[in-house]
């Protein structure tokens, strides 16, 4: 009812209006205002019933985005998609680096049937790779080492701790690991801030990572930033048994600072199945069974010390 009296009122004052000012266009606002009380749906324009020509006197102001959200969004959108694509291409680069078989030399072999190469990549960086049977499905598998990757810090004591900053989607992430503290270290901690990848191809499921940049965690003091990748880890269904998974471990890292080469690829591959062994008696715990604890080996580098061994280069485990 009361749109309609005001549009009559209004379709009657209207020509008046037109040459006035002061109490027609007073009471005309202010029927204005008390309709737009009624009419709370109304956001914009005017209704459809207001005469044409009439200013809508009581439009409401256009709401505002809150303040800067409307200029990063598309910047942090921009930003996501380019982490995702970092770490695709990341797994692309690691695949091929696996898939092509030439070159490749043996570092260790152990009696349970753990395999440790090593190649040399072009421009002279040494990569590892590692291939081993574990006593668990890929599903559970990459349970621990992907979605519960903060957990990891809890099982490998070569981990001081790992934080998810971001978790883009189900199958990307970024992520800040530091390396364990240890007494006497004389190489200092190292962190990284990595991009992780998830895919699943066909029977098989690929964890990738690479080191990347945020703006918002840059190198941080009293750390050495390393860096990671490409790297990937492939689980596979082992032929031995329904609930156990093939690992291939690909590990290309740059620890930097100021360590020889030589003592760096002596400690990575040993770092590697060092860590194999920690996801081992991880598994058996979690299986109820106990496994026989390894006395820990020594150093590759006695100047050096264990604090390298199983310090940094034990963290490698989280480099994915």
């Amino acid at each position: 009812m009361l749109p309609a009296v005001v549009k009559l009122s209004c379709g009657i004052t209207y020509p008046l209006s037109r040459g006035m000012a002061g109490l027609q266009r007073t009471t005309i606002a202010a029927v204005g205002r008390k309709l737009a009380h009624h009419q709370t749906g109304i956001q914009a324009g005017h209704p459809s019933w207001w005469p044409r020509g009439l200013p809508w006197p009581c439009r409401p102001a256009a709401r505002e985005a809150p303040r800067g959200r409307g200029e990063r969004r598309p910047s942090l959108q921009e930003e996501e998609v380019a982490l995702v694509q970092q770490g695709q291409e990341a797994l692309k680069t690691a695949l091929a680096i696996l898939e092509d078989q030439s070159g490749w030399k043996t570092e260790i072999s152990e009696e349970n049937g753990l395999i440790v190469y090593s190649k040399v990549l072009p421009g002279a960086k040494r990569v590892f790779r590692l291939e081993a049977e574990l006593d668990a499905s890929p599903e559970e598998l990459h349970d621990i080492l992907f979605v519960k990757v903060e957990d990891m810090s809890s099982w490998n004591p070569s981990i001081g701790r790992i934080k998810i900053l971001r978790q883009i989607n189900a199958e990307t992430m970024v992520t800040h690991e530091v390396s364990a503290e240890t007494a006497g270290n004389l190489i200092g901690q190292r962190d990284f801030l990595s991009v992780r990848h998830c895919s699943r191809e066909d029977s098989r499921i690929c964890l990738a990572g690479a080191a990347t940049q945020l703006e918002s965690l840059p190198p941080q003091n009293g750390f050495v930033r390393a860096e990671d990748g490409p790297t990937c880890i492939i689980l596979e269904a082992a032929d031995s048994g329904r609930d156990r998974s093939r690992i291939t471990w690909l590990l290309n890292m740059d620890v930097k600072g100021w360590l020889p080469k030589s003592i760096v690829n002596q400690a990575l591959p040993r770092a590697q199945v060092d860590f194999t062994r920690y996801l081992r008696q991880r598994l058996a715990e979690a299986s109820g069974v106990t496994a026989p604890r390894q006395e820990r080996r020594r150093s590759v580098n006695v100047e050096l010390g264990d604090e390298w061994h199983f310090g940094t280069a034990g963290r490698i485990g989280a480099a994915l």
